[in-house]
């Protein structure tokens, strides 16, 4: 699988604190909040609603119908009845992810042993990050998530991502979570290309539990280093409040004392 940030093509088969925390591994925070129920801009609804089957006269009337929309990066059908075209995935992952380190060799390259392959750190991907795809209609929702992976060289198990479809009705946005079977481009092209429509989105795969079974060695260590770090920070957070609250009260009584009687 190929792809490219922003235009570019190739080809392929959050939230501010509260004094209520609940403990959630591998977030931008260990803390947040508990989940609510999802507001009217950002509203998760699993339609139950599968895409219709197209025969091939209605496949070839669709792509007609497609590039009629669009000015570039149109779809092309092939004999055998499979097509091509573009698909934009759009990250917004509130995790880090797991890369391989570069290691530089003494002579100023990259090393290319054993110690550059074991060696992995995690960062954050850009919130408004935004690969390109060159897909076939046989390519599925599972094989585009190792494609995007492999792209942006991450390690962690497909698992961990879901491709979501974003869509936005009556002033909200309603994100989908697709089968790991299911076609994109397909999706593509039964919607047309207004990404008002459908947008395709990769998130962290939400099941309601920690699969910590998901996670390596170097993973869970990292977690437990990022918590001590968020533990201090809010240890001293919480000291200071009350540093300050008491001199303030130290203030009110030595202000109260120096009053007549």
């Amino acid at each position: 699988m190929t792809g490219s940030n922003s235009m570019s093509s190739g080809y392929c088969s959050l939230d501010e604190e509260n004094d209520d925390f609940t403990f959630f591994t591998a977030k931008t925070s260990f803390f947040r909040r508990p989940q609510a129920k999802q507001g009217a801009k950002n509203a998760t609804k699993e339609e139950e609603e599968k895409p219709k089957s197209l025969s091939e006269q209605d496949v070839r009337v669709k792509i007609e119908e497609y590039n009629s929309n669009v000015s570039e990066n149109g779809m092309k059908l092939s004999p055998d009845g499979t097509y091509t075209g573009f698909i934009k995935v759009h990250l917004k992952l509130r995790r880090p992810v797991t890369v391989p380190a570069e290691v530089r060799s003494p002579g100023g390259g990259a090393a290319a042993g054993p110690e550059a392959q074991d060696k992995r750190i995690s960062f954050y991907l850009p919130t408004d990050a935004v690969k390109q795809l060159h897909i076939s209609s046989s390519t599925t929702v599972s094989e585009v998530i190792q494609g995007l992976l492999k792209k942006f060289m991450v390690l962690d198990n497909p698992r961990k991502f879901a491709l979501y479809r974003q869509t936005h009705r009556d002033s909200q946005d309603l994100f989908q979570k697709l089968p790991v079977s299911e076609h994109p481009l397909y999706l593509r092209l039964l919607t047309g290309p207004d990404p008002e429509h459908l947008t395709f989105v990769l998130k962290e795969n939400e099941t309601g539990e920690v699969e910590w079974h998901a996670f390596s060695v170097p993973e869970l260590q990292n977690f437990l280093t990022i918590l001590e770090k968020e533990e201090h920070e809010r240890m001293k957070q919480v000291k200071k409040r009350y540093v300050a609250y008491r001199e303030r009260l130290l203030q009110a009584l030595r202000e109260a004392q120096g009053k007549p009687g």
